[in-house]
């Protein structure tokens, strides 16, 4: 399905610059990515670089490009596996890329933006650090699952849902150690605490499967 000349060269170019940005980010953060790469069984990662955090941070910005171009390259593999073959073309990769990097950007300004209005900015940059961090995490995760989906295995919808399900995993860790750090402000705030789930952890993921569904490539 996934085995053109022409697709090979495609997604080459996008696994490699994926690597490069892992390894420019291993080679300048060389401890603090031991650190991050333990950071689903040692909670220590979030506890040291979450003081020191910037709004601006080039090795969470490194990872963050490889979050990007991963998530895109199985976001088309998953959507060719289960409905028809996608044409693959350069214009179309990039418009992903853009698109799910655009996505991601403004939802994290909004996020910071409702921080500032409701002046809980510390709470809300805290929390957005964790959470960046996991799904940086899962951007490494899905760097050789793509290389195995791409060249290795032929993609079949088991398989698709079994990664979907190991990222989803991944995900739930990452909140739940968010929300177990920060129980006491959510108690107090649970009402906001909901609208923001509702709000900007579910309703935009919702809007944007609409989009894709009713503008089928």
């Amino acid at each position: 399905m996934l085995r053109p000349e022409t697709s090979n060269d495609l997604f080459v170019i996008l696994i490699v610059i994926s690597l490069i940005f892992v390894a420019i980010a291993k080679l300048l953060f060389e401890k603090r990515f031991n650190h991050f790469a333990s950071i689903l069984i040692n909670s220590s990662y979030l506890k040291i670089y979450s003081r020191d955090q910037k709004f601006l941070d080039l090795f969470d910005g490194l990872l963050f490009l490889n979050l990007i171009f991963s998530v895109s390259i199985f976001s088309f593999i998953g959507y060719n596996t289960f409905h028809e073959d996608v044409s693959i073309s350069s214009i179309f990769i990039i418009n992903l890329v853009v698109g799910i990097g655009v996505f991601v950007l403004i939802k994290v300004l909004i996020e910071r933006l409702i921080g500032s209005v409701f002046n809980i900015d510390n709470l809300i940059d805290k929390y957005l650090f964790q959470k960046t961090s996991y799904k940086n995490f899962l951007g490494i995760v899905l760097t050789p699952i793509n290389v195995f989906l791409l060249y290795s295995i032929t993609p079949n919808k088991y398989i698709i849902v079994s990664v979907i399900f190991l990222l989803l995993t991944i995900n739930v860790i990452g909140l739940v150690t968010s929300f177990k750090s920060n129980v006491n402000l959510i108690k107090r705030e649970f009402f906001y605490f909901i609208l923001y789930l509702c709000a900007l952890e579910i309703g935009p993921y919702i809007i944007l499967y609409k989009v894709i569904v009713e503008n089928k490539v």
